[in-house]
């Protein structure tokens, strides 16, 4: 499946929580560049609603696959773990934007110095 396909099953809830997770990414790339305390002390708020929309498209996730076992007739199980694994995704997405922006926020400490 082409990578344009995947956003466009996305819902909306998802592909929200995957833009807020490039939020910390683009703010320490800012940061890289041109390092102010300002810019740092803004890293800590939209770290947290990275992290926070991480959580929010896993848990969404997780309430449409529990969702798909009440109706009738039941999924298959299968499918059921497909979409288990497709609810991680946001939460990887966070975790992974985060560890990069907090590794451009060492550089640009580094940088500072």
């Amino acid at each position: 499946m082409e990578l344009f396909d995947m956003f466009m099953q996305m819902g909306l809830a998802a592909l929200f929580s995957i833009l807020v997770s490039f939020l910390p990414l683009i703010a320490a790339g800012a940061y890289l560049f041109r390092p102010t305390e300002q810019r740092l002390a803004m890293m800590r708020p939209l770290s947290l609603a990275g992290i926070f929309a991480g959580l929010n498209g896993t848990t969404l996730g997780a309430i449409n696959v529990l969702r798909g076992f009440w109706l009738e007739p039941p999924r298959d199980g299968r499918i059921a773990i497909i979409g288990a694994a497709e609810s991680i995704v946001p939460l990887y997405v966070s975790f992974s934007c985060l560890m990069l922006a907090w590794l451009l926020i060492a550089a640009g400490m580094r940088r500072k110095q």
